[in-house]
């Protein structure tokens, strides 16, 4: 016996006996914390129910079946009462160590999900989401789950002042912040570009400020804004997925829209992007904006924070900061007083002074440690918010912070406590959590949303897995090869995937005028032919729409083949002659659109450096394109074997 139980010692040692321990831990982003896995799968029938055990759940469960049908074309039934073997079970059971938002799932014969409040079931729905979008049965595996985060704050901020974001991307962004379990959308609502790229005048600078405002007629954005009532609604939905939206209106820098809607406002001495603090105007002017979007019982400004910004105001002299610090406070005291909690930007190392501004009860978005430094902010006591501008700031296109994050670092090495080089301890008493950023700073770059979200989901995805988990226990490679073939969320596709595998991934015969095909779009890496023979086209014939972009057989200026999205026009140097039979070609990655003609190279639209100023400044210029296929054009030429590949070809 003794010679039996060294044999099988020396046997598990060297790995020569398989054991089984159960089902390995599923992937999910972010990573589970805790996992015991069983043997077996939970498979669900036709006849799953997701049933919920307490009233407060039935909103959840509701959400839970609607995303269901979204994603597998199937939806469960919803009751209220006990489950039965092959049903989820959704229940609230208290558990202090899971706090708020953790849950915890146990599958097994049916899938029972527990958590102390709504918001960790909704959490737990996402992660059961996760997993059965990961197999073609829809298969979970059985085991347990305790799941919770190590911060309470988990984010993304969007700039929609120097580029306009339309209110269905807005939607969607929320829907993928719940379906990776962040909890905070930061609506940036407005701001100006830089006077260097409009002739170094204020007056001819962009600037816009997004919010309908019948306080004062003609502020708002005549190229893109948000009205009252849809605001109030994007704000309510996303709340249904337990992502609060946090907007901000910024001042008192970055606030040409105002001193252009009243020149008054504007310092002369410091930029008219600076409001004017000895001026009492500017706080008649700016009491009255906030109380706009915050008065009466259902104001516009819906959730428990509001962001009042004040960063990068000048602190050339002792007197503005005293008068920076005292906007500060005063609009922190405004925004109280309505029954909200106040957000600001760090700026309280770099505005040094006498005047007291309130620490109690705001919170720090600490970017810059030169402009607040955050040890000193802790010491003041300030509850903050890890955002450190250059780990996590995305600056599309414009040469400094990144145009893509860092995801492998920020992955392998970043964490909410390290606000750029200040690290705390984890979960110190200070930190709320960590956020990302996106800041559209080079107005009229030819930038569009989809290079945006491009930039975003990668970055979306990675940070909502380290604020949730700061120890995950997969490599990165890991990581990164699998969350590539998560949805972005239930019924969002803003990256135009269509297929997982390489290749032709659609294909029409014919194309006729005014049909309807089956996807709206295909998004990088693409490659979309077709055979023509080509006929006189009137200017602004389209070969394709879709709701973001269109393609042009004859653009509405030149003729030439082109194509439009987010208000820009680009055109290729090529019309086919009337009657001329061709092979046509494009082909567009996140950088790039090239147009090839009967397999010969013609022509690629890249990134354009155009220049400012007699040369001293300049700025990158995007071409880039989502084909569009939803719609095609009213076009005579004729177009035939439509192939469509999510592949670059040459």
């Amino acid at each position: 016996m003794k010679n039996f139980w060294k044999i099988l010692s020396v046997l598990l040692l060297c790995g020569c006996l398989e054991v089984s321990a159960g089902n390995a831990k599923p992937f999910v982003v972010p990573e589970l914390k805790e996992w015991k896995g069983q043997d077996g799968f939970f498979v669900p029938g036709e006849d799953m129910r997701v049933v919920y055990g307490v009233p407060e759940l039935e909103k959840v469960a509701e959400l839970f079946a609607d995303d269901y049908r979204e994603m597998f074309g199937k939806r469960p039934e919803v009751i209220s009462g006990k489950p039965s073997d092959g049903d989820i079970f959704l229940t609230i059971k208290k558990d202090k160590k899971l706090g708020k938002e953790g849950y915890t799932v146990s599958v097994a014969k049916h899938v029972r999900v527990s958590a102390s409040e709504p918001v960790g079931v909704y959490w737990a729905t996402r992660t059961l989401l996760q997993i059965s979008e990961q197999s073609d049965n829809r298969q979970l595996p059985k085991g347990t789950i305790r799941d919770y985060p190590d911060y309470g704050m988990r984010g993304f901020m969007i700039d929609c002042g120097r580029k306009f974001i339309p209110m269905s991307y807005l939607r969607d962004l929320a829907r993928m912040l719940a379906y990776y379990k962040m909890n905070v959308l930061h609506v940036h609502l407005n701001d100006n570009g830089f006077k260097q790229f409009f002739n170094h005048d204020w007056d001819k600078t962009y600037a816009a400020f997004r919010l309908e405002c019948e306080t004062f007629p003609g502020l708002t954005a005549r190229d893109g804004y948000y009205t009252k009532k849809e605001f109030i609604d994007f704000q309510n939905e996303a709340a249904e997925d337990f992502v609060e939206v946090i907007p901000e209106i910024d001042a008192p820098a970055h606030t040409l829209a105002f001193s252009h809607y009243n020149p008054e406002l504007g310092s002369k001495e410091y930029g008219m992007d600076h409001l004017d603090l000895s001026n009492p105007e500017t706080y008649r002017f700016m009491d009255a904006l906030f109380k706009e979007y915050l008065e009466g019982d259902n104001p516009v400004f819906v959730g428990p924070r509001v962001h009042i910004g004040t960063d990068e105001y000048s602190n050339k002299d002792k007197k503005v900061v005293e008068q920076f610090r005292a906007f500060t406070d005063h609009y922190i005291r405004l925004v109280e007083s309505y029954g909200k909690k106040a957000c600001v930007w760090g700026a309280l190392t770099h505005a040094k002074g006498e005047t007291p501004v309130k620490v109690e009860n705001v919170d720090m978005y600490t970017w810059y440690n030169g402009f607040a430094d955050p040890k000193e902010m802790a010491e003041l006591g300030y509850k903050q918010v890890c955002i450190p501008d250059g780990m996590v700031y995305i600056v599309p296109m414009a040469g400094y912070y990144q145009d893509y994050l860092d995801i492998k670092y920020l992955y392998d090495s970043w964490t909410p406590a390290h606000i750029a080089d200040v690290v705390f301890e984890e979960h110190d008493p200070t930190l709320l959590g960590g956020m990302f950023a996106v800041w559209n700073d080079h107005v009229g770059n030819g930038i569009s949303v989809k290079d945006i979200h491009h930039r975003t989901f990668p970055a979306l995805q990675t940070v909502a897995a380290k604020t949730w988990n700061v120890a995950p226990s997969q490599t990165f490679e890991a990581f990164d090869s699998a969350r590539g073939q998560l949805s972005e969320a239930p019924g969002v596709n803003q990256l135009a995937r269509i297929g997982k595998k390489p290749g032709m991934v659609y294909e029409v015969s014919e194309v006729r005028p005014g049909m309807t095909l089956e996807y709206p779009e295909i998004g990088y890496n693409y490659t979309v032919s077709f055979d023509m023979e080509g006929k006189v086209e009137n200017p602004g014939t389209e070969l394709f729409r879709s709701s973001d972009a269109v393609f042009y057989l004859a653009d509405p200026v030149s003729g030439m083949f082109g194509f439009a999205r987010d208000g820009y026009l680009n055109t290729f140097n090529f019309r086919p002659y009337p009657g001329e039979k061709l092979n046509v070609k494009v082909t567009g990655d996140n950088f790039s659109t090239s147009l090839y003609i009967n397999g010969k190279f013609v022509e690629k639209l890249d990134v354009q450096k155009r220049y400012f100023n007699g040369g001293k400044d300049s700025m990158n210029y995007v071409r880039t394109l989502v084909f569009p296929l939803e719609k095609a054009g009213d076009f005579k030429s004729k177009i035939m074997n439509l192939k469509v590949y999510n592949q670059l070809l040459k």
